[in-house]
C-alpha cells in the first residue's frame, strides 16, 4: 500500500523529497473547511476578490524564479520555459481581476415578463484533478475564474508534483485569500470517490489522460457533479501547398517539442501535401537538429527530459512499434533513462501508433497527404479532437478548411495555445465543457433565470 509520494528530479532520478498520504478523516475535514469557506467567500464582494487575484499576480512574480526552479526540479522542463508558465499564470490571474467583474454582470433576457435577466452565481467547492505537464499553469487555468466566480477550490495534483501543489496553496494564502478557500490534498486514486461522493462538492474538473477522464467523468455523472474534461489530444499540424513552409516548420519545431513534447495541445501530426513536404522536412529535420538536450536547470539548453522514466519508456514503444510498421526514423529516439532525443517519424499511415496514439513526447509524425481535401480527412481521422494547426497563404480558403476540422480551435498559421482571452477545450476523446474566456468563468456558476412580474 502506497504510503506517500516521491517527488524525483527526471533527469538524474535524484530523489527531493517525499509527501505522506491522507487518510480519510484528513480529507473529510479539508471538505468541511471548504464548506465553511465558501459561506463567507462567495459573499466577498466580487470587487475584493478581483483585488486579492491582482494580489497572486504579484506574489507570482515577485518569486517567478523560486516557483520556476521547483517547476524545473519535479518534471524536468527548461528553466526558461517555467519561468514562461509562472508568468503566463499570472498573466490569467491579472486578466480576471481586470475582466471578470464584467463577465460576471447579470444578463437582462426579454420574454413576456416584466423584467427578466440571468445571473451567474458560484455553485460551491470544485474538486480539480490535475497533471504534472504544466504544473502551475493547469491550476491556475482553472483555479483564477472558479476562485473569481466566488467557488472554493480542492486541489488532487499528480503525485510527482506535490511540491507544486502546496506551493500553490500557500500563494493563495500569501495573497490574502482566505484560509481553505485553495486548499491541497495529498492522496491516491483510492480516496476520488470520497471527495466526488460528498455533497460539499458540486463541481469536478480534471484535466488528463482519457482513460483518467472516462472515469471521473463516470463517477461526477454517478454523484450527478457539473464536471469539465480537458484529455488528451493528437493535434494535426496541416500545411498546404501555398504555405509558407519555412514558417510552419519552425512552428511546428517549437509546437512539438517544447515542453519535451508532453503538451496536450502541442501539434504530433504533421500532415503535408506533398509538393511541399520535402521543403518542410527539411526545415524542420535541422530545427530538431539544432535542439540541445541536457540538464534543465543549464543555461542555453532546449529540451530536458521527460517528466517519469515510464513515460519515456512509454514513447520509445511506440516509436518502435510505429517503425516496425513501417515509418522511417529520421533524427534523434534514443533514450538514457527519462531523457528521449528529439525524433521525427516519416511514412507514418494509419494502423501505426505514430498515427493512432497520442504520444505524449518529442516525437513528430510526418503524414503526407495528396491535396487539403486529402489532409482534412486524416486529420480528422483520429479519436481525439483539442486543436489544429493550418498553413496556407490563401486566409479565405484556410478558414473554409477550418469550419471543417474537428477540433475545439483551429489555429491559422499559428500555433495552437492557451489564452485567457479565448476558450479552451476539445471535442471527441479530447473531453467536453471549456476553460478560459467568458465560457471558462461560467462552467462553474449557477446560470440562474430571475423572472419578473411587478
Amino acid at each position: 500500500m502506497i504510503r506517500s509520494f516521491s517527488s524525483i528530479h527526471p533527469f538524474d532520478q535524484r530523489l527531493i523529497a517525499e509527501y505522506p498520504l491522507m487518510d480519510a478523516a484528513q480529507v473529510d475535514r479539508v471538505l468541511e473547511n471548504s464548506s465553511a469557506a465558501f459561506a463567507d467567500w462567495h459573499t466577498t464582494p466580487l470587487q475584493r476578490r478581483a483585488e486579492l487575484l491582482n494580489k497572486v499576480a504579484e506574489v507570482l512574480r515577485r518569486n517567478k524564479e523560486q516557483y520556476a526552479t521547483l517547476i524545473t526540479m519535479e518534471m524536468g522542463k527548461v528553466l526558461s520555459e517555467s519561468m514562461g508558465e509562472v508568468e503566463k499564470c499570472a498573466w490569467n490571474c491579472a486578466y480576471y481581476a481586470e475582466h471578470a467583474p464584467a463577465m460576471l454582470e447579470p444578463e437582462i433576457l426579454p420574454s413576456d415578463a416584466d423584467n427578466s435577466y440571468v445571473v451567474f452565481d458560484p455553485i460551491g467547492c470544485v474538486f480539480a484533478i490535475m497533471p504534472w505537464n504544466f504544473p502551475f499553469w493547469q491550476v491556475f487555468r482553472f483555479a483564477a475564474p472558479a476562485l473569481i466566480a466566488g467557488n472554493t477550490i480542492i486541489l488532487k495534483h499528480a503525485p510527482n508534483v506535490c511540491g507544486c501543489a502546496l506551493a500553490m496553496e500557500q500563494i493563495f494564502r500569501e495573497a490574502g485569500l482566505p484560509e481553505h478557500v485553495f486548499q491541497t490534498v495529498i492522496i491516491d486514486t483510492d480516496r476520488v470517490e470520497q471527495i466526488i461522493a460528498n455533497d460539499i462538492v458540486q463541481g469536478v474538473t480534471l484535466t488528463g489522460s482519457e482513460r483518467a477522464g472516462s472515469a471521473v467523468g463516470a463517477l461526477a455523472g454517478k454523484h450527478i457533479k457539473t464536471s469539465v474534461l480537458e484529455l488528451g489530444g493528437s493535434d494535426p499540424l496541416i500545411v498546404l501547398r501555398d504555405a509558407d513552409t519555412e514558417l510552419a516548420a519552425r512552428i511546428a519545431l517549437q509546437s512539438r517539442f517544447q515542453n519535451a513534447g508532453q503538451s496536450c495541445i502541442a501539434s504530433k501530426r504533421f500532415i503535408v501535401e506533398a509538393s511541399v513536404k520535402d521543403d518542410f522536412l527539411h526545415a524542420l529535420v535541422q530545427g530538431v537538429r539544432n535542439l540541445k538536450q541536457g540538464d534543465p536547470l543549464a543555461p542555453g539548453i532546449t529540451t530536458g527530459p521527460m517528466a517519469r522514466l515510464d513515460l519515456a519508456e512509454e514513447i520509445a514503444k511506440q516509436q518502435q512499434a510505429s517503425v516496425r510498421k513501417g515509418a522511417a526514423l529520421l533524427v534523434g529516439g534514443d533514450r538514457h533513462d527519462a531523457n528521449f532525443q528529439p525524433a521525427v517519424l516519416e511514412h507514418v499511415t494509419k494502423g501505426m501508433p505514430a498515427f493512432d496514439e497520442e504520444l505524449f513526447g518529442p516525437v513528430a509524425s510526418i503524414i503526407a497527404a495528396k491535396d487539403a481535401d486529402h489532409a482534412v480527412a486524416l486529420a480528422n481521422d483520429n479519436r481525439y479532437g483539442l486543436g489544429a494547426s493550418l498553413f496556407s497563404r490563401d486566409i479565405e480558403h484556410a478558414q473554409q478548411i477550418a469550419r471543417r476540422l474537428n477540433a475545439g480551435g483551429v489555429f491559422i498559421n499559428a500555433m495552437v495555445k492557451s489564452d485567457p482571452r479565448l476558450p479552451f477545450g476539445g471535442i471527441k476523446k479530447s473531453g467536453y465543457g471549456r476553460e478560459l474566456s467568458h465560457y471558462g468563468l461560467k462552467e462553474f456558476t449557477n446560470i440562474k433565470t430571475v423572472y419578473i412580474k411587478h
